[in-house]
């Protein structure tokens, strides 16, 4: 018997943790891997996708990349490897609303039936939340970015991107972007859990600020503080809304006990 068969709260040896963690290991691989090999079949279009936000700027910019019609690569595993790093950040964000509900529903098994569906409940917003993370980085983050770094040279270079170098700086923003997106999901799966209380969160918001704008400039690869601000202020905006929403889930934990 599966431990999603038995009563909520029940015991489970040591030996029936171990058989249910490696099922969900086992499970979140496979989903993975399928990901993975979606991304690679399909990702000609993904790179074409991503290369939306740039291309004004380099043709601007007088890039021979834009001429030719394609990003370019120097070396024979210059267009391999980083397709299969392209094919393994699409496999994570593909899976992850399935990875989150494996770690909710293996971890959290023993909350009472209420905490436990409001847990669940949690998975579909986590996409939701990466979703948009994903999109704020794509239609409002990237085009300032590659216009400061296609346009800080002019004069003196002219951009010639290879798609491996290309393809790193703008997964690594779309995902952090997507990731970062999630901290009030995090704060309220805390709260709710009763790890941290929004006290806790309140008092540390002029540390939340602070976080922010550091998180700002590890995210983007441009070092002014417009773009770094353009990260900061929504990644701030998002622990407000956190803080917020996990006074409503704390209050209701409270009122259930």
């Amino acid at each position: 018997m599966s431990r999603r068969d038995e009563p909520i709260g029940a015991e489970m040896p040591l030996l029936g943790h171990l058989d249910e963690l490696k099922r969900r290991v086992v499970l979140s691989v496979l989903i993975l891997i399928v990901g993975i090999v979606v991304g690679a079949i399909f990702h000609r279009p993904i790179i074409n996708f991503l290369m939306a936000p740039a291309e004004e700027f380099l043709a601007a910019g007088g890039s021979e990349a834009v001429v030719a019609g394609t990003l370019v690569y120097t070396e024979l595993t210059g267009y391999w490897g980083p397709v299969m790093k392209l094919a393994v950040a699409t496999g994570i964000s593909l899976g992850l609303p399935f990875f989150i509900y494996q770690v909710v529903v293996f971890v959290v098994p023993g909350l009472k039936p209420n905490e436990r569906r409001a847990l669940l409940l949690l998975v579909p917003f986590s996409l939701l939340l990466f979703g948009g993370g994903v999109a704020f980085g794509y239609y409002i983050v990237l085009p300032p970015v590659f216009k400061f770094l296609i346009s800080f040279g002019e004069g003196v270079a002219s951009p010639l991107i290879t798609v491996g170098s290309y393809l790193d700086t703008t997964v690594r923003l779309l995902l952090l972007l997507g990731l970062m997106f999630e901290l009030p999901l995090v704060m309220v799966f805390l709260a709710r859990l009763g790890i941290i209380t929004p006290i806790w969160f309140r008092r540390q918001r002029r540390w939340a600020v602070l976080l922010a704008f550091v998180l700002g400039a590890v995210i983007t690869p441009t070092f002014d503080p417009v773009n770094q601000a353009l990260v900061a202020v929504p990644i701030f905006v998002l622990y407000e809304v956190g803080y917020w929403l996990s006074k409503l889930t704390h209050r209701g934990r409270q009122g259930a006990t």
